[in-house]
């Protein structure tokens, strides 16, 4: 049976996290079992239940602290006050960000269909606070001038869409680095607010890798 906090209970409660993050990612929510994720911890299925009282509370925590570690690493980000500086801090950030946690960002957007209502209220919330910060920078480019789009809020979801897109794709250990993807996205989401592509001094070789994609 899990013990409670005080003597392994937090070591358990972290092993149950990780266990479920994974099984949903590997398996989707609605195939995965409590006993499943029991078993994969190596506890009995009751002593689940001292932690986790439905599978639906396990889904929300794993989407609800995604969302606080990406908005509090944020908040620690030091974002330029430039709308131009901030929207390509934005981007690598983002980028960053995901492609170290690709189990949360896949069950953070394809189980959305999978939470209960006051839980998907929950999530939205956060989802709208991350939205809205990238929102304000597209809004302080266009009234600035520096940025030329129609509408802030559905360039936001647009660029949102396109960069969180790179976790369906790469791999690790593939023919682009982490370094190279991101500023591939950052010309791609400069280039989407009408702004030139920036001079690197690997601009040479992130052209090469383009050629050749």
């Amino acid at each position: 049976m899990a013990r409670t906090v005080g003597s392994d209970g937090e070591k358990t409660a972290k092993a149950i996290q990780e266990k479920s993050l994974e099984l949903f990612a590997r398996h989707g929510y609605a195939a995965v079992s409590m006993r499943q994720i029991a078993d994969a911890v190596g506890i009995q299925a009751s002593g689940l239940y001292q932690y986790y009282k439905t599978k639906q509370q396990m889904l929300l925590d794993v989407m609800q602290r995604h969302m606080d570690e990406l908005l509090a690493a944020w908040e620690n980000s030091n974002c330029p006050a430039d709308p131009t500086d901030a929207l390509e801090h934005f981007t690598r950030f983002h980028i960053s960000f995901h492609l170290t946690r690709p189990d949360a960002v896949f069950v953070s957007y394809m189980e959305l269909r999978s939470l209960e209502e006051a839980e998907f209220d929950a999530i939205e919330a956060l989802r709208k606070r991350y939205e809205r910060i990238l929102r304000d920078i597209l809004r302080q480019g266009a009234a600035e001038k520096s940025f030329q789009i129609a509408d802030p809020h559905v360039s936001a979801m647009a660029i949102l869409a396109m960069i969180t897109g790179v976790n369906t794709w790469y791999r690790s250990g593939g023919r682009l680095s982490q370094s190279k993807i991101r500023e591939l996205y950052v010309a791609m989401v400069r280039g989407a607010v009408g702004l030139l592509p920036t001079q690197t001094p690997n601009s040479n070789d992130v052209q090469r890798e383009v050629v050749h994609v």
